[in-house]
């Protein structure tokens, strides 16, 4: 038996948006136990995780262990020691440094965010020409209810975040395009159920090739039609020795 992986890495958006609660608890919680279930999901496949804001860097290089893997997606968390911002086109980057020069036969990002791009040095058409020129296909996911979501707006003295309700803005077309251009598929998840569906879907649109070697015992017949055929000349042999008896 013989397996070919793929190789995914999960870039996924942690900016301060990613709290808000139209997902339960909220849009990080959520995204984080639904990747989990996938690469749970992915025996075969080698995965790597990259997490961006303002800025972006890997969190889990690719690697076969998924205990790492799963590990790294339990402890992510925001934090405000990073630079404030929505930088898709950094943590699609970051994520296409990470595949780049992969040897497997399917390179997979799979891009997750809630806003728009509004920060970083490397704007997303870039990050996925560079996507295209190595073969990498982008699934994107725009992650968040229509209308209004209960929001972080500010952080008061005590260093609790402070929420209201505020329009959900996610840029549908930019992934759409980022999508397309790498031969990948944008889709939008409004609520859990939703996004489910949608690692359901991209799992059965990558699977992962399995090559089977079978081996059969047979059993040797041969050796039962030798016997078989001199029983025959035997009883041949006596039936013409007992019709020459008795002509004489």
């Amino acid at each position: 038996k013989k397996t070919r992986g793929i190789d995914i890495v999960m870039s996924i958006d942690i900016s301060a948006s990613m709290l808000a609660k139209d997902f339960q608890p909220n849009r990080m919680e959520v995204v984080k136990e639904v990747a989990s279930e996938f690469v749970k999901n992915r025996p075969n496949d080698r995965v790597g995780i990259v997490v961006f804001s303002g800025e972006s860097y890997t969190k889990t290089p690719v690697t076969s262990d998924k205990s790492i893997v799963l590990n790294t997606l339990k402890d992510i968390s925001y934090s405000s020691q990073i630079e404030g911002g929505t930088a898709i086109g950094m943590g699609l980057a970051t994520a296409v440094n990470r595949l780049k020069d992969s040897k497997a036969k399917g390179k997979v990002i799979i891009l997750m965010t809630d806003g728009v791009n509004n920060t970083g040095f490397i704007e997303p058409k870039t990050a996925a020409d560079l996507a295209l020129e190595y073969g990498i296909k982008v699934y994107s996911i725009g992650v968040g209810s229509m209308g209004t979501a209960l929001s972080p707006v500010a952080i008061d003295r005590n260093g609790q975040f402070q929420y209201r309700n505020t329009e959900v803005e996610i840029d549908e077309a930019l992934l759409e395009e980022i999508s397309s251009m790498t031969e990948g598929q944008y889709f939008r998840a409004t609520n859990e159920d939703k996004l489910k569906s949608i690692y359901e879907e991209i799992n059965k649109l990558e699977k992962t090739e399995i090559k089977e070697t079978k081996y059969y015992n047979y059993d040797e017949k041969y050796p039962i039609f030798v016997i078989i055929a001199g029983l025959l000349m035997a009883l041949v042999a006596l039936i013409k020795y007992t019709i020459m008896r008795s002509l004489v």
